[in-house]
């Protein structure tokens, strides 16, 4: 993951613009009790899309462990991917759960895609979704609710230009008595403070953060990424509320 774009030549192409479009591919998640969900991930997305991140796998394991977090609750997933925190909680008798990402077609179609193959019978549904947009049209998924009493956020943080975005969403879907979980890796460990940031700018605006959660993983995500390797295995689980 690069934290800059490299400058282009005037009359250069860039690098891989002639590539041809990757396909899809699968991947695996195991749940506590054995059984298995196979998850597609976009070919290739300018958006990240096409990973599964370590802070899904680490929200999906926790609400395994902790399925009272999500059960008959409503939930709410920003910047999804591939879905997976979401489709466990749909899997853990959670009320009901959207679970957004951009409003990309092939996200969106993606997601809709791993519902169909991994959770077709329960109450989920893909929207599209601009983070600091008007969240009405994502309420109005579980009126007469004002609102969620779960949200996701995994591995959003690196997004520095989008946390005041991110907080007025928060601010605009989460129930009063709801729980928002934080989660992430600081993937470029330079900007560690700028990751952190986010966490203050939600303090301005009436949420108090607690962290849950450190979890060191078996190995980094991206190898050849500079910067401390503990860190860059290490997610950090942050839940938030009002205060």
């Amino acid at each position: 993951m690069s934290d800059s774009e490299g400058e282009l030549g005037i009359f250069e192409e860039p690098e891989g613009f002639y590539e041809a479009e990757k396909e899809p591919s699968f991947v695996d998640y195991t749940l506590q009790g054995g059984s298995k969900l196979t998850l597609r991930l976009v070919g290739h997305n300018p958006l990240w899309g096409h990973f599964l991140w370590n802070a899904g796998r680490t929200i999906a394991l926790h609400f395994e462990t902790n399925p009272q977090l999500v059960k008959s609750k409503t939930v709410l997933e920003l910047g999804a991917g591939a879905g997976l925190p979401s489709l466990i909680s749909a899997h853990l008798s959670a009320k009901r759960v959207v679970v957004t990402d951009y409003p990309d077609a092939e996200l969106i179609a993606n997601l809709s895609y791993n519902i169909d193959a991994c959770a077709a019978k329960l109450p989920i549904v893909a929207k599209g979704y601009l983070w600091g947009a008007d969240a009405s049209t994502l309420i109005d998924e579980v009126k007469p609710e004002e609102g969620f009493d779960v949200l996701i956020l995994a591995d959003l943080l690196f997004n520095h230009s989008e946390h005041g975005k991110l907080v007025q969403t928060v601010k605009n879907s989460l129930k009063k008595d709801g729980t928002a979980l934080v989660f992430f890796t600081p993937y470029r460990p330079w900007l560690l403070e700028k990751d952190l940031a986010f966490f203050d700018l939600a303090k301005e605006n009436g949420l108090v953060v607690d962290k849950v959660l450190e979890k060191v993983m078996d190995k980094v995500m991206f190898e050849e990424d500079p910067g401390d390797e503990l860190l860059r295995r290490t997610v950090f689980g942050y839940e938030m509320r009002w205060s």
